[in-house]
């Protein structure tokens, strides 16, 4: 199962790497170094818990109408396309990651709330982690699935680890437009790559 571990791995990473308030937020508190380990936890355990949900959820259907699974299967690979083609668009913009932007957090309650509400209260969380990842787990069958998981979840930890504990070294680097292109053209690459590759299997 290690291909579809790596494939989770892949697909979770691709997923979670774009700039957004969540990346942003954590890279701000990794710089000033306050409170990383409990921001990065938040946003591990809350990802793992989103995929869990997706696997488990959208497999019960998957179990009762196997057709669902054809229907989560083009979904996937289309949201999948457009995803890659805004990433791929995204690689002509001007624009760059600022860690120092935002209100501080004073205090470990500040932070975690802030954290919290950044992670849950983004209806895209709820698309990529869900029904996306849930959807694209499936279609590598009842033991695959929790590799896939396994892959995106590990994905997730590994990201959230290195942005929040290698800010101060990563972040001069990620104020740089230059580098959100590069990682935007891979996210393309990786999302496009993906997503045909769902519809020739369909």
């Amino acid at each position: 199962m290690l291909p579809v571990l790596a494939t989770g791995f892949g697909v979770g990473l691709s997923l979670i790497v774009a700039i957004g308030a969540q990346n942003a937020y954590v890279l701000r508190q990794g710089v000033r170094a306050e409170h990383v380990l409990p921001i990065v936890a938040i946003c591990a355990v809350s990802d793992a818990v989103l995929i869990l949900a997706g696997i488990t959820g959208i497999g019960a259907v998957v179990e009762r109408a196997p057709a669902a699974l054809t229907v989560t299967r083009w979904a996937g690979a289309a949201f999948l396309v457009g995803y890659g083609l805004l990433a791929a668009r995204r690689v002509f913009r001007t624009q760059s990651l600022q860690p120092g932007n935002g209100a501080g957090a004073s205090t470990p309650r500040t932070a975690l709330l802030t954290m919290l509400a950044l992670t849950w209260l983004n209806p895209h969380v709820y698309l990529d982690t869900v029904l996306l990842l849930g959807s694209i787990a499936n279609t590598h069958g009842p033991a695959g699935r929790w590799s896939f998981g396994a892959g995106a979840t590990l994905a997730s930890t590994a990201w959230f680890a290195a942005l929040g504990y290698g800010a101060r070294l990563l972040g001069r680097a990620l104020a740089r437009p230059v580098a959100w292109r590069i990682l935007d053209a891979l996210i393309a690459a990786t999302m496009l790559t993906i997503g045909v590759a769902l519809v020739v299997a369909g």
